[in-house]
């Protein structure tokens, strides 16, 4: 009964729920996105802290990403287009990830400039704002911010953005090829993401993973990336 179970499960794994269309669920990349972990299926999500459109997509993908199987991983950079409005968000969102507080940082992040529309891309303004921030350290947040390693990482995010064309925030590829199509919304995007990510891995030839539901325990995979709004 058992192995039977586990059978239906991998076939459900296998097989999509439907059959995916190029220009209406996904469309290919001109560039092709590099991965950083060349053994793992990188779901990219290039964003900006300014996009409301981010401000949405980020508790969907957030919960998503505990889903992913043991060879996928989620993997986000910040666009910088205008540097004198960007630069300082991607130093943000790469001290964010150096200082290890990504995960209460940015939707606090995305309060603030998107819904209170308070101007962190300012240092000032920043500065004041972590520090008087109760749900995670400020000052952790600030001495990475001001650490040559984050601006070291902005810039190599800009370098990103001009080399894969990226035009419009949220952009989301999968497996550095396929840039998904969120035209009914994001909660159903997530369903390409996965379509997604198992064609790469067909397309690799990679061995099929255990379903989530078959194992004991869930683990959510998040890298750390180098480093106009879409409709």
């Amino acid at each position: 009964m058992k192995k039977t179970l586990i059978a239906v499960l991998l076939a459900c794994a296998i097989v999509p729920a439907h059959a995916l269309t190029e220009g209406v669920d996904y469309e290919k990349m001109p560039v092709e996105v590099e991965p950083v972990q060349k053994d793992k299926i990188e779901v990219t999500e290039f964003f900006a802290y300014w996009c409301p459109h981010c401000a949405d997509l980020e508790p969907v993908i957030s919960k998503h990403v505990r889903t992913f199987a043991s060879d996928t991983v989620l993997r986000k950079e910040h666009i910088i287009w205008d540097e004198g409005r960007d630069f300082n968000f991607a130093r943000l969102y790469a001290a964010a990830k150096q200082s290890g507080l990504e995960h209460q940082v940015t939707p606090a992040v995305f309060e603030a400039v998107v819904r209170q529309r308070i101007n962190l891309g300012q240092t000032d303004t920043l500065s004041k704002w972590a520090n008087a921030q109760t749900r995670f350290d400020g000052k952790k947040l600030i001495s990475a911010f001001e650490s040559f390693g984050s601006q070291t990482q902005a810039k190599q995010m800009g370098e990103l953005t001009a080399k894969y064309g990226i035009d419009g925030t949220p952009t989301v590829v999968v497996g550095g090829k396929y840039r998904v199509l969120f035209k009914n919304g994001y909660e159903s995007g997530m369903k390409n993401i996965d379509e997604l990510v198992q064609k790469v891995r067909q397309e690799r030839g990679m061995k099929q993973p255990t379903p989530k539901v078959a194992v004991k325990s869930i683990n959510a995979s998040l890298i750390n990336g180098l480093v106009k709004p879409s409709h």
